[in-house]
């Protein structure tokens, strides 16, 4: 991998140590960096899961419809999914600290406003903002870290760190915002992020250095609208999915124009002079590779935080706090797996097997699930799955951040980092919008099939029929996600190189951040 410098990259007040080999230099403070970004990826990921909790609770304070709910969620995906891009690319030209900063303290206020709002457009107009700011900030994150960590070993740690933060996001977000909620008000699932970010600005300011801005470099303004663009109809698109269906012309049309616009981008990146997206980034199988399988994780992962959740509030009648708990096992199995397969697998066997094993055993947990009822109990029914699902997460995600960053000179690093979340923002959507339609059309069968008068109860379906619908539902919900996954396993298991990821430079040969990956890996497996 490409040498940093005090000129180049994160690196701080203090001199550089050298890596093991005699490989890129290694930043004394990396681990207080490592560190800063976590918190700072940690307040991004667990946002969509905590808000989602306060929801009710806020609908009650501020007098909003339920159709309308949705757009508390929908402007904050809006925003972040159309800016991904533009914002990894920022970093990459005018630094990586002054955009991880902006990109922090620009949250931060952005929460504020919202924990304060005293209306449904104020909650809205500050959800937008946050996502504006968190496509500032998660690119640069990742970024930080893909240049601040370039010795193979140390890096397989900082990545398993930070991959087990990407995978346990939603399930803490779900843990806390039950206890905020609970005992505080909704309005501390927004306030929260005032600690996170003046945390991770503190630390920012005090061990990343000032990056200069590259000269004579220029921003791909015809791809910046084009993408920008492109996303924001897609995620619009399966969102409108999601609350209306595939049929109407608001939902089939925005998803059209996405595509079309999309292809365009793809078109255009082959010939600007100064690309938004080298297409050499994506185009290296293991990185595509990995932004497919973050993808496609970022589908399959709906049908265990939504479904699940709905399940253990709706069927077993659990408390937002006591559900938040349910899923510590599921955290605990993905911090385990990924620093397993980022410490010690990754060096010695590379992503192809580790991915695909990930999927498979996520597609395991989710056909374990259909065994659920409605008097099921938590430990025979819940637990299991969701160990299996955390061990799954975390061969796929950690795994996936380390090779979709590998390689990747520091002057693209940015974007790169931003095409992992691109990808896993828009899996989330697609996940949002497909398995939430086919949930409420299994449930819609269901009671249509076994509606007879001895099933009514004042003109309504019993409380009996109405419950053995929902698991329908879920059942439903969980066989196709299951589906995405073992697709996925096939699809990764074809796609990805055999061996440890190895950079490559324009020439073809094997670069230095390679030879220093080969040497360690020989010393892993000779167990130096």
């Amino acid at each position: 991998m490409s040498k940093t410098s005090a000129s180049a990259g994160p690196v701080g007040r203090v001199p550089d140590l050298r890596a093991a080999g005699g490989g890129a230099p290694l930043h004394a403070r990396r681990w207080l960096i490592l560190g800063t970004v976590g918190l700072a990826q940690l307040m991004v990921v667990l946002d969509a899961s905590i808000v989602n909790i306060a929801l009710p609770s806020a609908q009650r304070a501020l007098g909003f419809s339920t159709v309308d709910r949705q757009w508390v969620v929908t402007a904050y995906a809006l925003a972040f999914g159309s800016l991904l891009l533009f914002g990894g690319r920022l970093g990459d030209l005018i630094g990586r600290k002054i955009t991880f900063l902006t990109g922090a303290l620009g949250f931060a206020a952005a929460s504020a406003v919202g924990g304060a709002a005293n209306s449904f457009g104020m909650l809205v107009a500050a959800r937008a903002c946050q996502g504006a700011f968190g496509a500032l900030l998660a690119p640069a994150a990742l970024s930080i870290l893909s240049t601040t960590f370039s010795d193979p070993r140390e890096r397989g740690k900082a990545f398993g760190v930070y991959g087990a933060i990407v995978g346990a996001g939603g399930a803490i977000g779900l843990v806390l915002g039950g206890i905020l909620t609970e005992y505080l008000s909704w309005r501390w699932c927004l306030y929260v992020n005032l600690i996170f970010a003046g945390l991770a600005a503190t630390g920012a300011m005090t061990l990343l250095t000032r990056q200069r801005a590259r000269a004579g470099a220029r921003l791909d303004l015809p791809g910046v609208g084009l993408v920008s663009a492109s996303m924001f109809c897609l995620v619009y698109g399966f969102a409108n999915a999601a609350a209306h269906g595939w049929h109407t012309p608001s939902t089939w049309g925005f998803l059209a124009a996405g595509a079309g616009l999309l292809a365009v981008f793809v078109w255009w990146q082959s010939r600007a002079p100064s690309p938004l997206l080298p297409p050499r980034i994506v185009l290296d199988r293991n990185r595509g590779g990995a932004y497919l399988a973050v993808l496609i994780t970022g589908v399959g992962m709906f049908g265990i935080f939504l479904f699940l959740t709905y399940y253990l509030q709706q069927t077993l009648h659990y408390s937002p706090v006591v559900t938040g708990v349910a899923f510590l096992p599921l955290i605990a199995m993905v911090v385990l797996s990924a620093n397993l397969s980022n410490v010690l697998l990754l060096p010695r066997l590379g992503p192809k097997p580790l991915v695909p094993a990930g999927m498979l055993l996520a597609a395991a947990s989710l056909v374990w699930l259909t065994r659920i009822g409605v008097h099921s109990g938590y430990a025979s029914a819940v637990l299991g799955p969701l160990m299996a699902a955390g061990l799954g997460f975390g061969f796929i995600i950690a795994p996936s951040m380390n090779t979709g960053t590998f390689g990747v000179p520091p002057r693209d690093a940015g974007v790169a980092s931003a095409t992992l979340n691109t990808g896993q923002q828009i899996g989330g959507s697609i996940g949002t919008s497909l398995l939430n339609t086919i949930f409420a059309t299994a449930v819609a069968h269901y009671l249509a099939s076994h509606l007879s008068p001895a099933t009514l109860v004042h003109g309504h379906p019993a409380p009996s029929l109405t419950g053995m619908s929902l698991i329908h539902g879920y059942i439903t919900g969980f066989w196709v996600a299951a589906g995405i996954f073992a697709a996925g396993a096939v699809i990764c298991g074809t796609l990805f190189r055999r061996g440890p990821p190895r950079a490559t430079t324009a020439a073809g040969g094997t670069s230095k951040a390679s030879a220093v990956q080969q040497t360690t890996t020989a010393r892993v497996s000779q167990g130096t």
